[in-house]
């Protein structure tokens, strides 16, 4: 490509260029250097592959691709000649860039990139805005980036919908770590969407974050650009200078290393010297006077030629970052535009500043360091501390104003104060900015309750906010720390409240909720105190009990603390004790009596962001209920509502444990592939230790049951990395695949001593009492079986759930061998919606049929049959085999086998599920819109989506497309 003496130019004129297969790309108005012109010289081959990935994501097959190497080499220049073929192509094209100062604030060049501002006409991008700013929620356990993370993978979805998309993220190595984690999702996701993401960045910093990226794009779609060849420097001198340059100026252009930008700084300097001369055969020679020995001193010979008041405009500039609002410059600088626009004019004309869409920005980076690291440290403080006032006088969105107070409080010279002003602006912000970027809200707090006065009022309510802030990142320690410090100084019973409920949550999740006992027990005799703040102790108290183990105390005490409250209103303490109610209520086994205590809470908590956390925890124990009253539809709604509720909010943990209680209701329901593709939506590093070896323990019963046993010791030996940290703690899921895993083994005493060892405690899961029963039946252990249903008989006459009835029914079944009562067991685990269960009486029913004396053959294959027939639709194909040979050596032998999903790969090998996203795949919808059509979650649709790549052997949607239609035909 590119062959011959002429350079690509990019913004003097426009530009054809053949690209292979008649394929044509018309360049123009990307973003111009020192003369309005753009060269891209050397960079045929690394241009030809960028093109050829918008040719795929053209066709509608997407890509990931990292474009790294040294400041100045060129990266951004090739990859906004990419963009400019893309646009030819009618793709869209979204560019936003990390900036060093404003890395420890999240998402900033994703939102910048994809035009997230206030009062945007878009719905999906004003709803971004707004939750950011704290206009949807900003309560305890809300994450703000994490929940517009989500927000803006969808609108990626959405734009990607319209046409083919490329997706710039420049100067990613200061990108913060959201935005990493972002990019990495969506790289995860470009064989779903037709999208060409471009990470260019510096070979340092190298995080751990950006090295994992290299990982996952891999060899194939990263291009590393090094220093320009010998004859591609001297023709890009030629290009710039005017000729061909001479000795001299070829020798001097050598010891730019190849760098394009120092090239061009060079010989830019050199041509407002006067230094350069054409003579009458065209070359370029050097008339004396000194030249730039270094980069930076080509870039500081530049701004010298600009007057003193454009570089002071441009000082203030450097402030704001690489890129920059002029309403914000006006707004630093306290200067009408109209006096302004004369330097901005003069620093467009040098080649410093260029338009970015409505917005300026330094032509480069370098340029901008240059102008920001020229200024004494103190000037600069004192400059962003001008600026972050003006900002905030202004109402500027918090992120912009914690972007100027961040260089405050990372300075080395650990004097500069917090201003009065400063105080006061983060008290008022400082639940949005924790929910927003609690790590800046931790090195702006921290630095305020150091500068505050000991015995200042509001040194109580910012170490409040502070613990808070090390809480969400997770530095328990500290946290604890600062609370409890602040105890000893704080009076204000409102403040005093707060710090003790960090100080019990700390103590809670570090296995040492007993310490708190004493300590509210004695807050609970301090004067001053209101019906309200001695409920909220209470409640502590409660939780307190609950994290020891004792459910009953706690409930005893969460009816305290209504009583004390009376008709005071008190949504947190009122909606924190029935919480606790009910938890209580399900601990002992009763369901009915959990239920409404649930509608209470949420008919008092629900729409209040300070409750978000209290809202989750409610849904999705009301689910977790109504799975128990066999209500599973209901149930898998109100987990779905906790879901959608938690994605919005950004609540990893309650995401997280509201997608293992999908997986555990869709178990029990037979929906077995659905439910492996819910447990495995959230990452095991952002689940709980008990969820992720609840979700694992979910597939790996599955697995077992599928006769896929390599992937269920898989999955046993993930949940074994997390299982150390639960000590005694019994995970229900977990116990019953440890117990098949023995059975597999041909261990059967071993699997019903896992199974006894599960059933202390009260809220020992029904499916797991049954598989005991089984077990000790299978093993003539009568006792056992005695003891189980003794305990479910009295479950049952307290409530007659319908699967409570039947395991009633199994256990006297299997006490008796009596086969019809194991009959009666399975049409109540039928009406249940418990398929495997009554799978498991029928094939008892069978075996005491088969055993009876009176050679009841006829009922004993019947009930082996459809036994077999319940298996055979979950595909359980190791019950299958396991149920022929036992029913073999009683020469009982079933009829036609039923048809189930025998594929591996292809069309026939997609599930139910799969196969509905399919179509409306070929029916052109997004992820979003199918997860509205299907009531799914867009990152469960999305895991659906990648199954259904990886089974058909394709690449894209449209591929979706043609294996459809292929099949059809």
């Amino acid at each position: 490509m590119f062959s011959g003496a002429e350079p690509l130019v990019i913004g003097v004129a426009p530009i054809y260029l053949l690209l292979g297969n008649n394929f044509y790309f018309y360049y123009s108005g990307v973003r111009p250097l020192t003369d309005g012109t753009e060269l891209l010289v050397g960079r045929d081959g690394e241009l030809s592959w960028l093109v050829g990935w918008i040719r795929d994501v053209a066709a509608g097959r997407g890509h990931a691709v990292l474009v790294d190497g040294e400041p100045g080499i060129g990266k951004s220049a090739l990859v906004r000649a990419a963009c400019a073929a893309a646009a030819a192509a009618e793709c869209q094209v979204f560019w936003g860039a990390g900036d060093e100062l404003g890395q420890a604030l999240p998402l900033l060049p994703l939102l910048d990139a994809l035009e997230i501002t206030p009062g945007s006409r878009d719905p999906r991008r004003e709803a971004i805005s707004k939750l950011l700013r704290g206009g949807a929620v900003a309560g305890q356990g809300t994450d703000l980036a994490a929940a517009a993370s989500e927000q803006l993978i969808a609108l990626v979805d959405e734009l990607c919908e319209d046409r083919p998309a490329v997706l710039v993220v420049d100067e990613l190595q200061w990108a913060d770590r959201t935005t990493v984690a972002v990019w990495s999702r969506l790289a995860r996701s470009v064989r779903q969407l037709p999208l060409l993401l471009i990470g260019v960045l510096r070979p340092v910093p190298r995080r751990d974050d950006l090295r994992s990226l290299f990982r996952l794009v891999g060899a194939a779609e990263r291009l590393r650009l090094g220093r320009l060849a010998d004859p591609a420097v001297l023709e890009l001198v030629a290009a710039l200078a005017g000729g061909k340059p001479g000795e001299e100026l070829a020798q001097l252009a050598d010891g730019a290393a190849g760098n394009p930008l120092y090239l061009t700084e060079l010989v830019d300097a050199l041509s407002r010297s006067s230094c350069l001369a054409v003579d009458t055969a065209g070359v370029v020679e050097l008339t004396g006077a000194a030249t730039p020995d270094s980069l930076p001193e080509a870039i500081a010979d530049r701004l010298g030629f600009l007057p003193e008041q454009a570089q002071g405009v441009l000082r203030a500039a450097a402030l704001l970052g690489v890129g920059f609002s002029v309403a914000d410059l006006v707004t630093v600088t306290d200067t009408p535009l109209a006096e302004l626009l004369p330097a901005l004019d003069e620093a467009r004309a040098a080649g410093v500043l260029v338009a970015a869409g409505d917005d300026l920005a330094f032509r480069h980076p370098l340029i901008r360091e240059a102008l920001y690291d020229e200024m004494p440290t103190a000037v600069r403080v004192a400059w962003h501390q001008a600026a972050a006032w003006a900002l905030a006088e202004a109402s500027a969105p918090v992120e912009r104003v914690a972007r100027q107070l961040l260089p405050m409080v990372s300075t080395t010279d650990s004097r500069v104060p917090v201003p009065a002003w400063a105080v006061r602006w983060l008290l008022k912000v400082a639940t949005l900015l924790i929910g927003q970027a609690p790590v800046v809200a931790v090195a702006l707090l921290r630095r305020a309750v150091r500068d505050a006065p000991l015995d200042d009022a509001v040194t109580g309510a910012l170490a409040c906010r502070l613990a808070d802030a090390y809480y969400r990142v997770d530095n328990i320690a500290q946290a604890e720390r600062i609370a409890s410090r602040a105890l000893d100084r704080v009076r204000d019973p409102d403040v005093r409240v707060d710090l003790h409920t960090t100080v019990v949550q700390c103590r809670g999740s570090t296995g040492r909720a007993a310490e708190s006992l004493d300590a509210l027990d004695e807050a609970l005799t301090q004067p001053g105190l209101e019906p309200r703040h001695r409920a909220k102790l209470l409640v502590l108290i409660a939780r307190t009990h609950r994290d020891l183990g004792d459910v009953a105390t706690a409930g005893e005490v969460a009816t305290a603390a209504l009583v004390e409250l009376g008709p005071a209103e008190d949504r947190w303490a009122t909606g924190w004790a029935l919480h606790l109610l009910s938890l209580a209520a399900m601990s002992r086994g009763d369901w009915d009596g959990a239920l409404p205590l649930f509608e209470r809470a949420m008919a008092i908590v629900r729409g209040d962001p300070a409750l978000i956390d209290l809202t989750l925890l409610l849904r999705i124990n009301q689910s977790v209920t109504l799975g128990a009253l066999d209500r599973l539809t209901e149930a898998l709604a109100a987990a779905a509502q906790a879901r959608e509720l938690a994605d919005r909010t950004g609540s990893a943990v309650r995401l997280a444990q509201a997608q293992g209680t999908i997986g555990q209701v869709l178990l029990g329901a037979g929906r077995w592939d659905d439910a492996l593709t819910e447990v495995d939506v959230v990452p095991d590093d952002r689940k709980e230790p008990a969820v992720a070896c609840g979700d694992h323990g979910v597939a790996a019963i599955i697995h077992f049951h599928r006769g896929e046993t390599a992937d269920a010791h898989r999955r046993l030996d993930l949940a074994a990395l997390h299982a150390e940290r639960l000590g005694d703690r019994v995970v229900d899921p977990l116990a019953r695949a440890r117990g098949l895993a023995f059975e597999h083994a041909g261990a059967p005493d071993r699997a019903l001593a896992v199974l006894t060892a599960a059933m202390t405690g009260e809220d020992v899961s029904q499916e797991l009492l049954a598989e005991a029963a089984r077990l000790a039946a299978a093993a003539g252990d009568k006792q056992i079986v005695v003891e189980i249903e003794a305990r479910v008989s009295a479950l049952a006459a307290e409530s007659p759930i319908p699967h409570r009835s039947a395991l009633a029914l199994y256990c006297r079944g299997l006490l008796e061998q009596d086969g019809t009562m194991l009959l009666r067991a399975a049409d109540g685990y039928r009406d249940a919606g418990r398929p495997l269960s009554r799978a498991r009486a029928l094939e008892a029913a069978a075996v005491a049929f088969a055993q009876d004396r009176d050679d009841d053959r006829g009922s004993a294959r019947t009930a082996f049959t459809h036994a077999t027939d319940v298996y055979a639709e979950l595909e359980a194909q190791w019950d299958v085999a396991r149920l022929r040979a036992m029913f073999r050596a009683f020469g009982i032998r079933r009829g036609p086998t039923v048809k189930h999903r025998q594929a591996t790969h292809g069309w026939d090998s997609l599930t139910p599920t799969e196969g509905r996203i399919a179509a409306l795949v070929v029916e052109g919808m997004s992820n979003p819109q199918i997860a509205a059509r299907l009531y799914l979650s867009p990152r469960t649709v999305g895991t659906h989506v990648s199954h259904i790549l990886t089974k058909l052997g394709v690449h894209s949607r449209i591929d979706i497309a043609r294996e459809a239609a292929r099949h059809q035909s």
